[in-house]
């Protein structure tokens, strides 16, 4: 649920980014009419916001939100059940409350759950990085065309192109993530009771707004996460649109060959042909993307384990009292027996 809310509010953005990162040409505008053939399609965020809304209408910001949202079901839900069941894993083996394992598990954790969530939902990630990247003319009406379209040209196999490289994307990127945010949790309650014992007292102290914290954490997490692994997406996304015949108008097309690539020679032929900005593509949408999604993932997470919690408590205190109720009745009616 936490997942498709934020997938939902933030698809125009995961949109222009596909679109940056699968732009081969370098970002510069036309400064003339002879420079325009080595213009690049999308210059700046504002500007590829409005050539999309020009073009290809208020659908396009939205385009490959189906898979999105399917992906996002199977990614977040495995993600942080695999997620809770390492953390446990760790509690088990008493690695949790030793201080100089702490970062340890929590990078870890994060690595192995996202892992698990790439697993579980890649096909839905490839489908919904080429419904966004083909623009108008449409190569493919929906998911089901893309899904038939990519296994007929390159077998089931097609609909995993990529994997390797997302691995090897996720894997820092969850554990940074993850790593990062309860890092940032821990030093802000370890803060805040210093601040309570040094100025206020702990007596007087006003509990803080969780919901604020969760979602302040999330954000600098995401943000951090993204901006640190964002070439490794973008050497992602040329694997997942290799061979795309998509309109010519959007600029050169990612040649099929690319996939065959290593992934440090597809980086190398990224920063050959594009310099090293081309190897942060899209970074500005992506950050301005993750960073409120990884927020608002963790708050409605948080906030849900948190409803959970409060139900069971209140199911377990309505089962007690209960308990307690009947126990006089029992015995009232032993006595009188």
């Amino acid at each position: 649920l936490s997942g498709c809310v934020a997938r939902f509010i933030i698809g125009p953005l995961d949109v222009i980014k596909i679109r940056f990162q699968v732009q081969l040409e370098p970002i510069k505008s036309a400064q003339s009419a002879a420079a325009r053939h080595a213009a690049s399609k999308y210059t700046g965020l504002g500007q590829a916001l409005v050539t999309i809304l020009k073009e290809e209408g208020i659908q396009g910001l939205w385009r490959g939100t189906v898979p999105g949202l399917l992906l996002t079901v199977p990614y977040t839900g495995v993600q942080f059940v695999a997620l809770q069941h390492a953390k446990d894993t760790a509690a088990k083996l008493g690695l949790s409350g030793n201080p100089g394992w702490a970062p340890i598990v929590s990078l870890g954790s994060g690595a192995f759950a996202g892992a698990a969530g790439t697993i579980a939902s890649y096909p839905f990630d490839l489908i919904r990085t080429t419904l966004a990247a083909q623009g108008e003319p449409k190569v493919y009406k929906n998911m089901f065309d893309a899904a038939v379209g990519i296994t007929k040209g390159k077998g089931v196999r097609g609909l995993y192109s990529g994997l390797g490289v997302t691995m090897v994307e996720i894997m820092p990127y969850a554990a940074l993530q993850f790593g990062l945010y309860d890092a940032l949790q821990s030093a802000w309650k370890s803060a805040q009771v210093h601040y309570q014992q040094r100025v206020k007292g702990a007596n007087d102290s006003q509990p803080s707004d969780t919901r604020a914290v969760n979602f302040t954490c999330g954000l600098l997490a995401g943000l951090f996460a993204k901006l640190a692994t964002h070439p490794l997406d973008v050497a992602k996304k040329r694997y997942q649109v290799a061979g795309l015949q998509r309109s010519l108008k959007y600029g050169a097309r990612v040649d099929s060959q690319f996939a065959m690539k290593t992934l440090q020679a597809g980086i190398v032929d990224i920063y050959k042909r594009e310099g090293l900005s081309g190897l942060w593509k899209g970074s500005m949408p992506s950050i301005a993307k993750a960073a409120p999604s990884a927020a608002i993932t963790f708050s409605v997470y948080e906030a849900i384990i948190g409803w959970m919690a409060a139900d069971e408590l209140r199911r377990a205190n309505i089962s007690r009292s209960s308990s307690s109720s009947s126990s006089p009745g029992t015995s009232n009616s032993s006595s009188q027996q």
